[in-house]
């Protein structure tokens, strides 16, 4: 039985780039983490230590700074395809590219009812991500979000579900329903017949997610994932398939009663783990 060297690649994790645009003088920010991951014929590295084929990873990082500046760094999507593209076709030895871009939202800082022309604050907790790979396959881009943090306090239930003689959780048909959504959407192609404007869909995808979410009222995580994707699905035609990640954050009500005091679901401990884990793929026949 012989043994031989199976898929590989190599890059450049996890880039910090930051780009200022200041034509005027109310600047414009992006903020983003970049990871490069490059595929082709690179076993003589592997197997005999043979870098000739082999672009230095310090090179990939080099080039999202440069491109930065020399491509512009606006939708994120259009940054990650023009680094594929420029690596696949502009470096010999590579045959496929992966670029993963993070980006992290920066918020302008009111001022007097209005938003500072070059001070902003931090919006810590979401990230809009996109995943462009491109190869002599085609391409692919799959744009996103994470760890947006969503609570509703009412509208959600949890009842008539399976039991067995270790069950112990009890029905409920008012609840706090929470979570950390990671969302992942697949684009039907890049080409001129599906031109996309990136920052808006994202935008209302996120609008859509966030109305659903809100508007359903849920008998199951399951149900109102299904309802979001479904939504994003038909409302966006370039869009083939949508992922939902939802860790529940749960949130138990405190018995109140030892201390003479009742609690109508109004007072709750949260708990960050263990949690339930729903995911669901909504997609396009």
């Amino acid at each position: 039985m012989g043994i031989r060297l199976g898929a590989n690649d190599y890059g450049k994790a996890e880039n910090r780039v930051v780009r200022i645009y200041r034509d005027t003088a109310r600047h414009e920010i992006r903020d983003v983490t970049v990871t490069t991951a490059l595929r082709g014929d690179f076993a003589a590295a592997h197997l005999a230590g043979d870098q000739s084929r082999v672009l230095p990873t310090d090179t990939q990082k080099n080039t999202c700074y440069a491109y930065a500046k020399q491509k512009g760094l606006r939708e994120i999507e259009d940054y990650a395809l023009t680094l594929a593209r420029h690596f696949v076709v502009d470096v010999e030895p590579v045959e496929g590219a992966r670029i993963a871009v993070d980006e992290h939202t920066w918020e302008r800082v009111p001022v007097d009812g209005r938003g500072h022309d070059h001070t902003w604050v931090r919006r810590e907790s979401e990230i809009r991500t996109t995943v462009v790979e491109v190869s002599a396959e085609g391409e692919r881009v799959v744009s996103g979000l994470r760890d947006l943090v969503l609570l509703k306090s009412t509208g959600s239930e949890f009842a008539g579900f399976l039991t067995d003689p270790y069950t112990t959780l009890e029905e409920t048909h008012d609840r706090i329903m929470s979570t950390s959504l990671v969302a992942e959407w697949t684009y039907v192609g890049t080409g001129p017949d599906w031109s996309v404007d990136w920052d808006k869909t994202w935008a209302d995808v996120r609008r859509i997610l966030l109305e659903r979410f809100a508007t359903v009222h849920s008998l199951a995580l399951q149900q109102t994932l299904w309802e979001m994707g479904k939504a994003v699905l038909e409302s966006h035609p370039e869009i083939t398939e949508i992922s939902l990640s939802a860790p529940n954050k749960h949130h138990f009500a405190v018995d109140l009663a030892p201390f003479g005091l009742s609690n109508d679901n109004e007072v709750f401990y949260a708990a960050d783990r263990p949690y339930g884990l729903i995911q669901a793929t909504v997609t396009r026949d």
